[in-house]
């Protein structure tokens, strides 16, 4: 179950399933026994290869084990909501600051590590729904900024969100006033995609963000098909990637070149949720070797919390469903410098 299906403790799954994605301070430290074993590493870019961890539900790996294990430095911490008002809080329950999620953001960085926070996901209250004018959206997004000094954030926008044009454009214009107060702070953009690049909500973001001059990162969300049957997925994350490329070529005016370099994508490890569809860690070391050939601005998987073997059948909440080692998508991942 993916990050668009999630079931914390106070929300329930949905069961609509749409085209796709029906599902983010200063040089890192060398904490793991991986970088001690090779020359110091320089400091990726904020929230370009952070997979998404999620405290909601299951039982989530402990951050800085995942790090020692893996060599991964970022993680995408999901996921900021709406308490019902304009006021952000995990998951819409868990007060910004002073509980689990800010402990573990600050274990991570302790250890040498750094995290983007994503707004959003398939479930819950959005607050790009719940804020009223793009101000005051803008002033959410802030609260957190200033909370965490956050270097990136991910507005994961998917479902009643991204399908209402009004709430599309309180988004780009929010987003807009955070990136001229921030001018440092990276802004990814995932919503989800076809087979053959962004559905129609996805193009329609990606031109207004380019006429309000939004310097953003694109990404999608390649899996979930709708009820396609059996997929190559690792063909069809490229394909996506390839219209979001011409998609933000065409709209910001910029090279083949420069538009792979404002895009990428989150992949989903292991079963999805679709019937058919299965991500391999083999599929998923060519989208990695597809993004470093084209220096992607973003590469991510959901989930952390499901990067481990569950036996036989369908993926869950904390296990893939696939024979695989432990933390092996995340292990790829951490190699993906851009």
């Amino acid at each position: 179950m993916h990050r668009k299906r999630i079931v914390s403790a106070l929300s329930a799954l949905s069961a609509a399933v749409v085209v796709s994605g029906a599902l983010t301070a200063g040089a890192y430290a060398t904490p793991s026994k991986h970088a001690a074993e090779g020359a110091a590493p320089t400091a990726a870019p904020s929230g370009l290869n952070g997979p998404y961890l999620y405290l909601g539900w299951g039982s989530p790996p402990k951050a800085t084990s995942v790090m020692s294990a893996t060599g991964i430095r970022q993680f995408t911490m999901a996921f900021m909501l709406s308490d019902g008002g304009c006021n952000p809080k995990w998951d819409g329950t868990r007060a910004l600051t002073g509980g689990t999620d800010q402990s573990t953001i600050n274990s991570i960085r302790s250890a040498g590590g750094d995290v983007t926070v994503s707004f959003g996901g398939w479930s819950g209250n959005k607050l790009g729904e719940k804020c009223s004018s793009a101000g005051a959206l803008a002033g959410a997004y802030q609260k957190v900024v200033d909370a965490y000094k956050l270097k990136s954030i991910d507005i994961d926008i998917e479902a009643t969100e991204v399908s209402n044009a009004t709430v599309r454009q309180r988004v780009i214009d929010a987003l807009k006033t955070t990136k001229t107060k921030n001018p440092g702070l990276k802004v990814y953009v995932t919503f989800g995609t076809t087979t053959t690049g962004p559905t129609a909500d996805g193009k329609d973001l990606v031109k207004r963000g380019a006429a309000k001059g939004l310097d953003a990162e694109w990404a999608v969300m390649p899996f979930d098909f709708g009820g396609q049957g059996s997929v190559d997925m690792a063909a069809a994350t490229k394909s996506a990637v390839d219209g979001l490329k011409n998609t933000v070529a065409s709209e910001y005016k910029l090279s083949s070149d420069a538009a792979y370099r404002k895009v990428g994508f989150s992949s989903m490890n292991g079963h999805t949720d679709q019937a058919g569809e299965i991500v391999s860690v083999a599929d998923f070391k060519s989208m990695v070797s597809y993004a470093t050939s084209h220096h992607l601005s973003r590469v991510s998987f959901w989930s952390l919390n499901r990067d481990r073997k569950c036996g036989s059948g369908g993926g869950g909440d904390a296990c893939s469903g696939i024979e695989q080692g432990t933390y092996d998508f995340t292990k790829v991942l951490a190699g993906y410098n851009g």
